[in-house]
């Protein structure tokens, strides 16, 4: 009996044993992805929009907010990311005025649209977060390209972030 209460202690220390190294056992190693040839998002710097231009593309994203009933913060900035103009049109979410300066900062300085590093946390990929501390990675947030060359960005908020997107293209399609 004895033995038999030893032999099953011993089976259950192998296992426990066993069980523990297995859990430490690296994962097995994949390729690393691609490296492209050509850097991304790799925008030339121009002269940085004009307040005159920045009311047209707010008056252009205003126009088309008003269309669906959206009340909406809309702010314009220049390359550096600094604010050139901003609209909270009336009834518009007061929280929102600096987070539609931040998605069109973050567009301006990473010179990508702000959705990116939205489908990057929401695939699991937090790294953005390591980036920059005022990154905001909201839909709504879009770089200007006049001529080939980063202008400014435009942000928008205050409704869904689809909504925000759909306001913000609109005036960052003005710009070619």
């Amino acid at each position: 009996m004895r033995s038999m209460i030893s032999l099953a202690l011993a089976a259950c220390a192998v296992v426990a044993i066993s069980s523990q190294a297995l859990a430490q056992t690296p994962p097995p190693a994949t390729a690393p992805a691609a490296v492209p040839e050509k850097m991304p998002f790799d925008i030339p710097y121009g002269m940085s929009i004009g307040l005159e231009q920045a009311k047209q593309l707010v008056a252009a994203a205003e126009a088309e907010a008003k269309k669906h009933n959206w009340k909406m913060n809309i702010a314009v900035v220049d390359t550096n990311g600094e604010p050139v103009l901003f609209e909270r049109m009336e009834g518009a979410q007061i929280a929102s005025g600096s987070i539609s300066i931040g998605k069109a900062r973050t567009a301006a300085r990473f010179r990508r649209e702000t959705r990116l590093f939205f489908n990057a946390y929401e695939s699991g990929h937090t790294y953005a977060a390591t980036l920059d501390p005022t990154l905001t990675a909201s839909p709504g947030g879009f770089p200007l390209v006049e001529n080939g060359k980063l202008i400014g960005a435009i942000g928008c908020s205050g409704g869904t972030g689809d909504q925000d997107a759909v306001t913000c293209k609109v005036g960052a399609e003005l710009v070619k």
